[in-house]
């Protein structure tokens, strides 16, 4: 599931969470499955019938949007997203877990936070005014879709502080000159 072998060890309650953020995502990644009946038949509608359908072509957006925010739940709770390896595969268990404390706790925080609270306001406002598609036969809701906004930024906070959890308590494992497997 993890990286760098030692996030291998088992911490169980961060455990536990990167489990549920995961099923979560693999829950919602079925929606690739619907995006891809939804292009097919606005393809045939439109190469076979000249009759491509605007609610179709904006469902796609919607639908694209969905699974590329679970995604990014699904990345960081796996601990598989794209990270800068080129000094990080040269430190030793204790700078890879400072660094790791560190970048979850001076940038991807911080900029899940703010991304998090002005998310907030931009969902009210759609809300508010009952936000929809300014084509008209396009879908209606808009606000429901803009919602996922700072819902998958509250996940992926849940999913960096259980980060954090994890790295402060196997550096502390590491401090301390034991490598506990959970036996």
């Amino acid at each position: 599931m993890n990286q760098h072998p030692d996030t291998a060890l088992p911490v169980p309650f961060a455990d536990t969470v990167d489990r549920l953020l995961i099923r979560l995502s693999q829950a919602v990644a079925w929606i690739f499955a619907i995006l891809m009946v939804v292009i097919l038949t606005q393809v045939m509608l439109r190469r076979g019938f000249s009759a491509g359908m605007i609610a179709l072509e904006e469902l796609q957006w919607h639908l694209y949007a969905i699974g590329v925010f679970a995604g990014v739940v699904y990345a960081q709770a796996n601990n598989s997203h794209v990270r800068v390896d080129v000094l990080h595969c040269q430190f030793g268990p204790t700078a890879k877990h400072l660094v790791e404390i560190l970048g979850l706790t001076l940038l991807l925080l911080p900029f899940l936070s703010l991304v998090f609270y002005h998310g907030l306001d931009f969902v009210y406002q759609s809300w508010r005014i009952d936000e929809r598609s300014i084509a008209p036969a396009g879908l209606p809701w808009r606000w429901l879709i803009k919602t996922l906004i700072p819902v998958t930024m509250g996940l992926m906070i849940i999913a960096a502080l259980n980060r954090l959890f994890r790295e402060a308590i196997l550096l502390q494992r590491h401090l301390s000159g034991g490598h506990h497997d959970g036996n």
